[in-house]
């Protein structure tokens, strides 16, 4: 019920533009790797998605007034920053291996300015644990502007761009080596979206 009122929101405030629908498989688990620079992507790309995606999000949303009601109502699935969280984890997992495409944010937070930053591993992990591919989407023109421009009438243009399904090299070996695989699985994720990005956007990926 979400989804279509918000496909609607946006048509009417922005342009939008999506660019690579061809590239989303038709069924089965796979991880929608995103940027994150604002509110914005999150339900950007949620709404215009072809099927209703989980959706992992930092549990301070679920705090805030606004947010907090549309999270609740979506059924995300809440992180705790800087925790070791085993339901997370388990959730997850669950999610993957019951067949459905899960949305993560591998920054682990918003950047509020354009300018990639380093990924968090557990995208990695997650990818290691169930061996499903990664689907690379760039947003752009989602800056903490947008919806004053918005709101403004100007009707600005919000991109997302779909690239094409990735296969993580498997992770081998155990204690350093083993975290240092993840971490460069983790960066190769977001090397794929820096690629569908401006410049600009790239921010630590942008040496690719």
């Amino acid at each position: 019920m979400i989804r279509p009122i918000f496909r609607m929101i946006f048509h009417l405030i922005c342009e939008v533009m999506i660019i690579g629908r061809e590239n989303i498989p038709k069924s089965g688990a796979y991880i929608i790797a995103i940027n994150h620079i604002s509110i914005i992507e999150p339900p950007f790309v949620l709404a215009f998605w072809p099927v209703a995606p989980e959706a992992v999000g930092a549990k301070d949303i679920w705090e805030r007034k606004g947010q907090s009601l549309l999270a609740r109502l979506y059924g995300g699935i809440q992180v705790h920053r800087g925790e070791i969280d085993k339901q997370l984890i388990e959730s997850m997992l669950a999610v993957l291996n019951s067949g459905r495409p899960l949305l993560i944010a591998p920054e682990g937070g918003r950047s509020h300015k354009p300018g990639m930053r380093p990924a968090h591993p557990g995208v990695a992990y997650i990818v290691d644990k169930t061996c499903v591919p990664v689907l690379p989407v760039g947003v752009i023109g989602s800056t903490d502007d947008f919806l004053h421009q918005a709101l403004r009438l100007k009707r600005p243009l919000l991109q997302m761009k779909i690239g094409k399904i990735t296969e993580l090299p498997p992770i081998e070996g155990k204690g350093e080596q083993r975290r240092l695989a993840l971490k460069r699985n983790a960066d190769l994720i977001m090397y794929k979206v820096a690629e569908l990005l401006p410049q600009d956007y790239q921010g630590v990926y942008a040496d690719n």
